[in-house]
C-alpha cells in the first residue's frame, strides 16, 4: 500500500522540493547529499498551507562551518504560491525544529580555520589557560582538546564536557571548573546536545520571522 502522503503529493510540491534544493545549494559551498519530502497536496499549496517540510543532508558546507549531518523539520507553514511565476512567499512566522551532526575532524577543521579560529583560541584561553588550540578529539562522550601556549611546542590535553543551559551552549573544563558559552545566533534555542559514535549532535529549534 502506498503512504497517502506519497499518494498526496502533487506536481507543486515536488516542483517546491526541487527549488527550496537549489537555494539550498546555492546558499552552501557544498552539500553531497539533500533529501527534502513536503506533505501537501497541490490543493493545499494552493490554499497556502504546507503540513510538514523534512529536510535531511549529509557533508554541508556553510559558511565555512562544516555539517556531517542535518536534519530539519517544520510544520503547519502558511504560504502564497504564484503559480505563474513559481514564486513562494512565506505568509506566517513559524519554528523549526533541527539537528546538527558534527565529528572532531570538521570540528578541529572549523576552529582551526582563518575565518573562525577565533573561537578556537577564545575556548583555549577562557577555560584552560592556553593561548592556541592545537587538535580535538571525541573520547567517551567527552572532547579532548590538546593546547599549547605561547608558540611553545609542548602541547597539554584536556577533557572537555559539552552541555546545555537555558537555551545556550556550553563547554566545561571540570579541572578548574571553568566553563564558555559558545556564541550562537540569539533566535536559536539549543534543547539537548550529546556525543554518539563519534558525532556531537545538537538538537535545538529556532523561529523564523518574516
Amino acid at each position: 500500500m502506498i503512504p497517502n502522503q506519497i499518494k498526496e503529493k502533487g506536481i507543486l510540491a515536488k516542483l517546491l522540493e526541487k527549488g527550496i534544493e537549489l537555494l539550498l545549494r546555492k546558499e552552501c559551498k557544498k552539500i553531497s547529499k539533500i533529501e527534502i519530502n513536503i506533505v501537501a497536496s497541490s490543493i493545499q499549496i494552493i490554499q497556502g498551507l504546507i503540513r510538514k517540510i523534512n529536510i535531511m543532508a549529509e557533508e554541508i558546507n556553510y559558511k565555512d562551518l562544516l555539517f556531517d549531518k542535518f536534519e530539519l523539520e517544520a510544520n503547519n507553514i502558511k504560504i502564497i504560491f504564484n503559480i505563474n511565476n513559481k514564486e513562494l512567499l512565506l505568509e506566517n512566522d513559524f519554528t523549526i525544529k533541527f539537528k546538527l551532526s558534527l565529528s572532531a575532524d570538521s570540528l578541529k577543521t572549523v576552529l582551526l580555520s582563518n575565518k573562525w579560529n577565533w573561537i578556537g583560541d577564545m575556548i583555549s584561553k577562557e577555560i584552560l589557560n592556553k593561548a592556541k588550540l592545537e587538535d580535538i578529539k571525541f573520547k567517551n562522550d567527552q572532547i579532548l582538546i590538546k593546547t599549547s601556549k605561547d608558540n611553545n611546542i609542548i602541547t597539554e590535553e584536556a577533557k572537555v564536557d559539552i552541555n546545555t543551559e537555558n537555551g545556550d551552549l556550553y563547554l566545561r573544563n571540570k579541572a578548574n571548573n571553568k566553563s564558555i558559552k559558545i556564541p550562537i545566533e540569539d533566535k536559536v534555542f539549543i534543547r539537548n546536545v550529546n556525543i554518539e559514535n563519534n558525532l556531537i549532535n545538537i538538537f535545538a529549534k529556532s523561529s523564523i520571522s518574516f
